[in-house]
């Protein structure tokens, strides 16, 4: 019996996953977590074959999860609606043996889950693609990447500056380039940016 453990914050699409998964004569669903700090949780507990999750979730997202989750036995399979490479790398990463989009056919989770349990791996072939379509590199020069990680724990340009040993115009000269190359138009779109393709590993 393969043993799962389901993480997903919304409650219909996760009650719905279980009964499909439950109507398996080789699957039993163990545990239901709402967020990635619930899935470690459980897969800690219940030792699972397999977790599956969400990356967008509470508390901690899925590819935390699967982070903190690397060193275990369970297998983990990221269930998403994000095609992003800096996701998709960050999951490979993780060690993540599956990485299936929510639109794909429940037959096609289910197939996947039997094969990842024989030790192979699964990979939507969309974000395959997706990810060798977009082989763009980090824009950013190894200083402007610095000031951007002290913008996104919060750091002010004063404090950057002091840190950085540089003037506080400097310190906004580089914001301003870094808003430039990224495409972006505020510091927050730039973090969201600079994490999803994966520059700030």
């Amino acid at each position: 019996m393969i043993r799962i453990v389901i993480a997903e914050d919304q409650g219909m699409l996760l009650g719905a996953m279980k009964s499909l998964l439950s109507m398996e004569d080789d699957m039993e669903v163990v545990g239901l977590a709402k967020n990635g700090e619930e899935a470690i949780e459980m897969v800690t507990e219940l030792k699972p074959d397999i977790c599956i999750m969400d990356i967008e979730m509470p508390i901690k997202t899925g590819l935390d999860a699967a982070e903190a989750l690397r060193e275990s036995d369970c297998k983990i399979i990221i269930l998403t609606t994000f095609a992003r490479p800096g996701y998709f790398e960050r999951a490979r990463k993780a060690g993540v043996r599956g990485y299936l989009l929510k639109d794909s056919p429940i037959e096609e989770l289910v197939n996947s889950i039997r094969i990842i349990v024989d030790g192979r791996r699964i990979y939507a072939p969309e974000l395959v693609d997706f990810v060798y379509e977009d082989d763009s590199e980090n824009p950013l020069t190894e200083r402007e990447s610095q000031v951007l990680e002290l913008v996104a724990e919060g750091k002010t340009t004063k404090e950057i500056a002091a840190e950085l040993y540089l003037s506080a115009g400097t310190v906004r000269n580089y914001i301003s380039t870094i808003l430039d190359k990224l495409g972006v138009g505020n510091r927050i779109e730039a973090i969201a940016r600079f994490k999803e393709k994966g520059w700030n590993k």
